[in-house]
This record gives C-alpha cells, structure tokens and sequence, in this order.
C-alpha cells in the first residue's frame, strides 16, 4: 500500500527539535578542493522522459561515479573524516593525520565504502560491521578499499547495535550516516558533505525547479537538499521526500509528530529500507518538505527499467525519487520542472 501525506509541520517543524541540517556547503568546497579524486557530478536534462510525464523540464543529478564510489555516499563520511584529519594534520602529513584512530560504522552499501576510502586517506582504520543479508561481494568491496569486515545480525539494526557496542569496548569512533539523543557531531558533518551535490545542482541548473524528489532512509540526504534548497530557492519548490512502503520511518514520524520506529518486510530498496529516522534529518524534513509519499516495490522496479531504456541504468534505491514521479505521486502540471537525484549505480556498474 502506498502513501501521500501533506507536511503539517511545513514552516514550523517538530516542536522539540533543538538541531538542524546544515546549508552551507563553503567548508565542504573548500576541504573536497585538496582531494584529487573530487569532481563535479553532471545534472542531466532529460527531455524525453520529461514529455513523456507531461511536464516541462526533468532535471536528474546523476551520482552514479561520485569520485569513482558510484554514490552520493562518497560525499558523506569521508568528508566528515577528512575534517577530522584537518583538525590534526601536522606539517601538511595528511596521509598520516589519523595514524591510529579506528572509525567503525554498520553499514547496507556505500556508506561504509565512504568510511572505507576516508579512512584509508588520512592513515585511519576502518571497521565495518554487515548484517548477515549483505551480499559478500560487497564484503569484498569494503576489503578493497581496507577495510576491516565483521558480520553481526540479520539486519542492519542488529549490525549497528554490534557497531556500538564495539565502538564503546574499544574505545573507537563510531561514525554513522544516522543521529540520535546524545550522538550528534559526527552525523551532522556526514550530512554537511551531501551539501557539496546541492550546490553543484544549484550552481548547474539553468532555472530553480519547481518541484524536487527526494528519496530517503534514514534521512540525510534528503534533509541536507532540501535545507540547501530552501536557504537557496526559499519557500517555492515543493520537496516531496520518497520511502519505501516497507520502511516509512520518515512518514509516520511526520504522521506522529515525533520519531517513531516502523516495522515493515524487507525491502528491494536496502539503501531506503531504515525503519528509524536520523533525529536531526527528521527535524529537517519536518521543516523544510511539503509532502511526504512512499513507494511500492513494483513501482521500484517499474522505475529502474524505465530508467535501464534510458540509458541510465541503477538500483530500485538509486531510483526512488524518478519512481514517485513515475508513478504520478503527486500530479503535477504541464510547466512543472523537476528535479530528482540518480543516487547510485547498478549493484554490477
């Protein structure tokens, strides 16, 4: 069963909320300006599929070769990484910088490449705890990149919880893409790293888009866009954030009126399939989207190989937010411009 729900908290947000996404993304130039592999992802226009929806422009900012990780995710955890190094670099020894620190994250997919890669760059190690339901070949991945692989639970949940508790028997830093009451530092610089895709949107796009489609999990992304989006843009682009139906953290949240955990089926869509929202992207959202709308598991598949025709091949995940327009949810009209993000290659690219 899908979903369609206007934000009541549009403007205000959650009543208790203390901490927001951030919407500069200055620093993160600055810091990603040092790193070689650090280039601009293109924004696509894609015609066609535009007049094939009915609507005036579909813009697709296409994260599928992020500094060569194949997500958005590249921009996250290394940056938050590399600002720790830029606290404690010596005589210019940025390889060195960590020398002896542990990050340890859990992970379903590419953040835990991003801690992997940040890691390795300043010297670090990293630790990356998998639910057993990870395919081994992304195991091997996180090995090429360094990392150390530990397997814990069924689920992702379960891998964080041993995530943290290795993290406190060890005296490591744990560095997770979510937040929650106590541990906020550290998700908030992740989510500061995504700003460095929105400033690109803003810097590339000939004319502010009408409406933006956000896929999400835990949150992050969508939340950091959307605060750029809003500081940039202001109140008029309609944000409309896209769950899976079998993980509808965000929604519900919304719904309630507070962070609430969901319970749901495994979902085709693993990189969205987080049944609890980061705190701090909730309080975003909850501010700065106006409709929050959930996704099945055909329309996801629908999506990705209408994408695949296109020529742009990715995952029910990496095409989320083109489903929910795909799918008419919501309607929109003839001069719409749209906006959406192709987070991610195919699990083979």
């Amino acid at each position: 069963m899908t979903d369609l729900f206007e934000n009541p908290l549009r403007g205000t947000g959650l009543p208790d909320a203390t901490r927001f996404p951030l919407s500069d993304a200055t620093a993160v130039g600055e810091l990603l300006s040092l790193c070689p592999a650090h280039s601009q992802t293109a924004l696509l226009d894609l015609p066609n599929l535009a007049a094939q929806m009915g609507i005036a422009k579909l813009y697709v900012k296409d994260e599928r070769d992020r500094m060569g990780l194949g997500s958005f995710k590249a921009l996250g955890a290394s940056y938050a990484i590399a600002r720790e190094a830029a606290g404690v670099v010596q005589d210019d020894d940025w390889i060195q910088a960590l020398a002896g620190r542990v990050f340890v994250t859990a992970s379903a997919g590419n953040h835990g490449l991003s801690v992997a890669v940040g890691a390795r760059l300043f010297g670090a190690r990293a630790v990356i705890y998998l639910a057993k339901t990870v395919p081994e070949a992304f195991a091997e991945r996180l090995r090429a990149k360094g990392a150390d692989v530990v397997r814990a639970g069924a689920t992702y949940g379960a891998s964080m919880e041993a995530a943290e508790a290795a993290a406190d028997d060890n005296g490591w830093t744990l560095l997770s893409d979510s937040s929650w009451p106590g541990y906020e530092d550290l998700p908030t610089r992740v989510m500061e790293g995504y700003l460095q895709l929105a400033a690109e949107i803003a810097e590339q796009i000939e004319t502010p888009p009408t409406h933006i489609f956000l896929q999400a999990g835990v949150g992050g992304l969508a939340a950091a866009v959307a605060a750029y989006a809003r500081a940039v843009w202001g109140a008029n682009p309609v944000i409309i954030v896209v769950e899976p139906d079998a993980a509808p953290a965000l929604i519900e949240s919304i719904r309630a009126g507070r962070l609430i955990t969901t319970e749901g089926p495994v979902s085709s869509m693993g990189r969205l399939d987080c049944k609890t929202p980061s705190m701090i992207a909730l309080a975003g959202l909850a501010r700065d989207a106006d409709l929050f709308v959930t996704i099945s598991e055909d329309e996801a598949a629908t999506a990705v190989a209408r994408l695949a025709e296109s020529g742009l091949p990715t995952t029910p995940s990496g095409g989320a937010g083109l489903a929910a327009l795909f799918a008419a949810r919501p309607e929109l009209g003839a001069q719409a411009r749209v906006l959406a993000i192709l987070s991610e290659g195919p699990e083979d690219g």
